[in-house]
């Protein structure tokens, strides 16, 4: 059974930083590319980052490249994200996903003020 919980999440203001861990359980986590998503109040679920089965290759959606960076574990299965130069438009429940398996974890919130 997939199982993926997200955490790290909080409050911070306009500028800060905040680090998001997955946990992932279930599969064989070194065999699957991992993503980071995340949904505003009001707005549908976007992609944030993506990473590659051993990490070698990353891509991030225009509106967090150079202030977000995704990273993995895979000894200890899990993804990363860590998130600077937060902007309230950041503002989100953040959840993470193994490309080609169904299946979201619970998210984390994580909320920006200005």
């Amino acid at each position: 059974q997939v199982q993926l919980v997200e955490s790290g999440g909080g409050l911070v203001q306009a500028g800060g930083s905040l680090r998001l861990s997955c946990a992932a359980s279930g599969f064989t986590f070194s065999s699957y590319a991992m993503r980071w998503y995340r949904q505003a109040p009001g707005k549908e679920r976007e992609w944030v980052a993506f990473i590659s089965l051993l990490g070698s290759g990353t891509s991030y959606a225009d509106s967090v490249k150079g202030r977000f960076t995704i990273s993995r574990d895979n000894a200890k299965n899990t993804v990363y994200l860590q998130m600077n130069s937060l902007k309230p438009e950041d503002t989100a429940v953040y959840y993470c996903n193994a490309v080609g398996i169904g299946g979201w974890g619970q998210g984390t919130q994580v909320t920006v003020s200005s």
